[in-house]
């Protein structure tokens, strides 16, 4: 099969503090809820721009506070002293500065307490009743408070990609749950997503595979097998001991190439066979991907001699050692050598580069999309850059189009080498989620063993399922990881088996108190304890953990947040009395939070392609 490059296997605004989410770059205003911190920028941008003597109407944007959570007060800006700087001046003086512009402005609904602290920090304090009216406005609202883009765009995710009658394996893992995350969290801001699975279709390989099945009886066992590879083997083995079907397979390429209908009749049994293995796995990973998003190879062969046409209109195209090369800038060999993106071999193939311009070209003009998201390996990031720089130099990606590598480290074994079998072969995705599955069972059965078998199985997919996909999306995408079931199924310690559990034990709480949890959700929560406190600032934080993650394509930020909320939670529950609250009025207020809560949970875990189940 062909060695396709990238089959199975950042940075931006904003910064990271700690558990907590620093947000930095433009202000989003929005006259409607938001997350505490871009309240607080857009409360204090003013000021601060009033202050550095700028004016927006000469085209100088806001001045950014530099908004961070602070452990003295709700949110803490930070920019007085950078301002400081700029201006000559005491950071502290600055600061005092902002404060009273900000008092002056009249613009402080909501703040109880607005203070300069340290070297020139501003510290804001909430009042309470402005939280408790954000939470209830988040409670009524059916995306819970996150707001949706305020520029929608087309958005193509390139994810996935196996091979056509090869297996998928455990470097399929990453590339698809966290395309499938990125996926959910665009749509769910309201971007039109378009699914690409740009699977291995096409290649010489297919020639032997074709001749294999021609000569293989349509009742022999291995056209049955669920194993892809064993076909696959059997025709390479072929290949390499037989002169005779090696040059039938030569001929068969040939024809191929030249679209004969009988050998496309072929080719056709072969990619709906991988087909369906495809979607028994993404059927178990519980993916959103279809045969409706399969979009090969073969899908841009027919267009690879227009892309070498247009690049030679363009005056791209240059000669080297007898291929077509393109030279962007910037790029050298060991030798400090110009290094050139092959786009037409020197005996007349084309390279995977020109079908990844074909699919650029495809993506802008046809789709129309201004946002190319390529979920690929780390190691195709030299590749992926100077495809993007060559279709931006002939003028096929310009603004606002432009094309992104979502780049992932690797799944390591307890040795922390990639994560093969005791064999030393690469692990079969479909055994490692067969695998999960049992294992998720069989925690469920330990742990609640009163549940009913039917029940205890569903749940233990979910746990299962779910554990694998966490412990990815967890991590730092751009981070290796080590694969370790003891670790990923643990009811302790970030992870989703704990996320599912807390989920759960609130749905306890409703059945045990005989209340719809519905019934408390247009109620105004009371937050005169800090832990409740904590508990709705907390909540108020999904839509900027949304947004970051959005922003930054890291799936594992909306994780770190969804486990601070559910620690937070965790808090108050030990602090906050629920069901023996001291009045009615405050049982039904930590009911509604309780609720809340849940609802934020579930939400972010199906952001992350997460199930929840309501018992464990």
């Amino acid at each position: 099969m062909c060695s396709h490059r990238r089959r199975g296997g950042g940075a931006g605004s904003g910064g990271f503090c700690g558990s907590q989410w620093v947000r930095r770059g433009p202000i989003r205003h929005n006259d409607e809820m938001a997350d505490p911190l871009v309240t607080v920028a857009a409360l204090l941008a003013p000021a601060f721009t009033q202050v550095a003597g700028r004016r927006e109407d000469e085209g100088n944007w806001p001045v950014d506070p530099v908004v961070r959570p602070s452990d003295r007060a709700d949110a803490q800006a930070n920019a007085a002293l950078a301002l400081a700087k700029q201006l000559g001046r005491s950071p502290r003086d600055v600061a005092d500065e902002v404060v009273s512009a900000a008092r002056a402005g009249g613009t402080l609904d909501g703040v109880a307490a607005l203070e300069v602290a340290g070297p020139g920090f501003v510290n804001v304090t909430f009042a309470n009743a402005f939280l408790a009216r954000e939470v209830a406005d988040v409670a009524a609202d059916a995306q819970l408070g996150v707001r949706p883009a305020v520029h929608p765009e087309v958005v193509v995710i390139d994810y996935s990609a196996p091979n056509v009658a090869k297996e998928m394996h455990v470097g399929h893992l990453r590339t698809t749950v966290i395309g499938d995350s990125l996926v959910r969290i665009m749509q769910f801001l309201g971007h039109r997503v378009i699914k690409e699975n740009h699977v291995g279709d096409w290649g010489t390989p297919f020639g032997m595979l074709i001749e294999e099945l021609i000569d293989t009886p349509a009742d022999d066992p291995i056209l049955a097998d669920p194993d892809p590879n064993v076909f696959y083997q059997a025709a390479r083995a072929r290949f390499d001991s037989d002169d005779e079907f090696k040059a039938r397979a030569r001929d068969r390429v040939v024809k191929l190439q030249a679209r004969d209908p009988e050998t496309l009749a072929y080719w056709q049994q072969l990619v709906d066979t991988s087909t369906r293995y495809f979607n028994t796995v993404y059927r178990l990973l519980g993916v959103l991907l279809t045969d409706d998003d399969l979009m090969g190879e073969s899908t841009y062969e027919p267009l690879l001699p227009q892309v070498i046409e247009r690049l030679r209109v363009a005056g791209l195209l240059r000669e080297s050692d007898g291929a077509d090369v393109v030279f962007p800038p910037g790029y050298t060999n060991r030798d400090g050598e110009p290094l050139p993106l092959i786009v037409q071999k020197a005996g007349g193939g084309f390279p995977y580069a020109t079908s990844d311009l074909a699919c650029v070209i495809d993506r802008v003009e046809r789709l129309g999309a201004t946002l190319l998201l390529y979920v690929v390996g780390a190691p195709q990031a030299q590749h992926l850059q100077m495809v993007f720089d060559v279709a931006v130099m002939a003028g096929w990606l310009k603004p606002p189009a432009r094309a992104v590598h979502v780049a992932f480290g690797s799944v390591l074994g307890p040795d922390r080498k990639m994560f093969k079998t005791r064999s030393g072969e690469s692990v079969k995705l479909q055994d490692l989620l067969d695998e999960a599955v049992v294992r998720g069972i069989a925690k469920v059965a330990e742990k609640s063993p009163d549940l009913p078998l039917d029940e205890r199985e569903r749940t233990g997919r979910m746990i299962g399922i779910g554990a694998i996909k966490y412990a990815d999306l967890s991590t730092d995408r751009l981070k290796d990881y080590v694969f370790d079931w003891d670790r990923m199924l643990a009811f302790e310690g970030n992870t989703a088996p704990y996320l599912q559990y807390a989920h759960a034990r609130i749905h306890s709480i409703f059945r045990k108190a005989e209340v719809d949890p519905a019934s408390v959700r247009a109620v105004t929560p009371i937050l005169d304890h800090p832990a409740e406190r904590a508990l709705a600032l907390a909540i108020l934080g999904f839509d900027g953990a949304v947004a970051e993650t959005a922003e930054r394509y890291t799936p594992h930020r909306l994780c770190t947040y969804l486990f601070d909320l559910a620690q937070t939670f965790s808090t108050f529950y030990d602090s906050c009395p629920v069901l023996r609250a001291e009045t009615e009025e405050l049982r039904t207020s930590r009911l509604a939070l309780a609720d809340l809560t849940a609802r934020v949970i579930a939400l972010g875990l199906s952001l992350l392609g997460i199930e929840t189940p309501e018992r464990m």
